[in-house]
């Protein structure tokens, strides 16, 4: 399976931490407090992909708005769980419209149209004889 762009892990540290606009201990911390989890070479160095250059933008961003690194943490699982549970009601969803399209399909089945030449007439309905 081909390897998404923004996942292949490509920057060393310090081409990360460039790009970020942080300093590579500030990545280091990053990672010992669970914010970030780059891929690793045979050898242990690090390696950073465009998806974690991302989220050390939005990390970035959190901290500027004013939150330390643990709130940040915190803010982050909460994201994680929102855009979890957004796809599971959006399955949901496609899958009540499937079980609704089923079951008309099963009324439409059992439905007989009736003719307007076979239902009563109003002056029938009276009294049992017409007038």
């Amino acid at each position: 399976m081909a390897e998404d762009a923004h996942s292949r892990a490509v920057y060393v540290i310090s081409v990360a931490a460039e790009l970020a606009g942080v300093h590579p201990q500030t990545l280091r911390v990053y990672e010992r407090k669970g914010l970030l989890d780059p891929s690793r070479t045979a050898g242990g160095s690090r390696r950073f992909s465009e998806r974690d250059l991302a989220r050390l933008r939005h990390i970035h961003e959190l901290t500027e708005s004013g939150l330390n690194l643990e709130g940040v943490r915190r803010v982050m699982e909460l994201e994680t769980e929102v855009a979890r549970l957004h796809g599971e009601i959006d399955l949901l969803r496609a899958e009540a419209r499937e079980a609704v399209a089923r079951t008309h399909q099963l009324y439409r089945r059992d439905l007989v149209p009736v003719s307007h030449a076979l239902a009563p007439t109003r002056h029938q309905n009276r009294g049992g004889g017409t007038r």
